[in-house]
């Protein structure tokens, strides 16, 4: 008996993949400036399902109340970017590539994790992210609502 075949989404890969294969699923973290839209951006370039969950089809803000729980940091004192469960959740659901990678950094994801099979943690040094946030031009600087230096001053701490 012959094993149905879907179209693959990944430009890279034969155009078919047999149904029942699992869609690989890896999310990469980390904090502001570690290059995650440039690792997503460069993905989508090569033909794989990337998406960056950074935008306001995947994320919204919320208003923050200080009784969620020491653990939580905010954007801003009053609200929250986050992720848009409903929506994220879907794009998780989606059988439609051989791989999906899926960019961000929200404090709701952590409900999510499980769903993938790998979490890729970028980081790099607070010189490089300073450098980084200061030289930004594919993310606003009032992305989040508030300039680069109060950005520095929520990651650091100080200037």
């Amino acid at each position: 008996m012959a094993q149905k075949l879907v179209p693959r989404v990944d430009a890279t890969r034969p155009r078919w993949r047999r149904v029942g294969e699992v869609v690989k699923r890896v999310l990469l973290t980390g904090m502001s400036g570690t290059g995650k839209s440039t690792v997503i951006g460069e993905l989508a370039a090569r033909g794989y399902k990337a998406v960056d969950a950074d935008c306001d089809e995947f994320s919204e803000w919320v208003a923050f109340s200080g009784d969620a729980g020491a653990s939580e940091s905010p954007v801003e004192p009053d609200r929250d970017w986050v992720w848009r469960a409903d929506r994220i959740q879907d794009l998780l659901s989606t059988e439609d590539a051989d791989v999906l990678f899926l960019s961000g950094c929200a404090q709701n994801m952590g409900k999510f994790l499980p769903q993938f099979d790998h979490v890729v943690l970028l980081r790099a040094p607070a010189e490089v992210i300073v450098e980084r946030l200061g030289a930004r031009t594919n993310n606003p600087s009032n992305h989040w609502g508030y300039t680069c230096e109060a950005r520095l001053l929520s990651i650091f701490g100080a200037k």
